[in-house]
């Protein structure tokens, strides 16, 4: 295992340059409390460590930001806005106002999701450990919120988050997706 704090984290994650040009317009765009945030992030690290094409087996690029305006119509004039400054590159970039997450996720996962008071409380209930990181342009850098760390990135770990909506099949099915691309990873079982 590598060691690795937040600038050696920051510096791989950087690699890839779709995820310098998204926060790069996230800051133009200048929406509330926005982060690039999860897999486009830790699986990039994990491309560099691994010697991997940088883009390997990375779905989509996940932004985050708190808007109190939690209509449907204000969620999508952002998703629009960010989808047409970024169509040139060609990914698949998933906006969400974690303002509103708690109107949908009930429905879609079955699960109860109280109400958020910022981006980064939503980073706090992402599924596994390993991927509770977020970045973001801060004057000519970058604030990077990680609460657990890097250790799990560096040593190709999936860590299950014990949060308020676990679940344990979701977990399985997404540790299963990334132990197929990256066979290297070690899967923490779900308790």
């Amino acid at each position: 295992m590598i060691a690795m704090d937040r600038d050696a984290f920051l510096a791989l994650a950087l690699k890839n340059p779709v995820n310098v040009a998204i926060t790069d317009a996230l800051a133009q765009l200048a929406l509330p409390d926005a982060w690039l945030v999860s897999g486009c992030l830790v699986q990039t690290a994990w491309n560099v460590i691994t010697g991997r094409a940088i883009d390997h087996g990375i779905a989509d690029y996940d932004v985050f930001y708190f808007d109190l305006d939690t209509s449907w119509e204000a969620e999508d004039a952002v998703i629009r806005k960010l989808g047409a400054s970024l169509a040139y590159l060609g990914v698949r970039i998933e906006a969400r106002n974690q303002a509103r997450v708690h109107l949908w996720y009930p429905d879609k996962h079955g699960l109860p999701y109280p109400p958020l008071t910022c981006s980064t409380d939503g980073i706090d209930r992402f599924l596994t450990q390993n991927t509770q990181i977020g970045i973001r342009r801060a004057g000519e850098g970058y604030d990077v919120y990680a609460p657990h760390g890097f250790g799990d990135v560096a040593g190709l770990i999936a860590r299950p988050n014990p949060g308020p909506n676990f679940s344990a099949g979701n977990y399985a099915a997404k540790a299963a997706r990334w132990k197929s691309s990256w066979p290297e990873l070690t899967v923490i079982a779900a308790e």
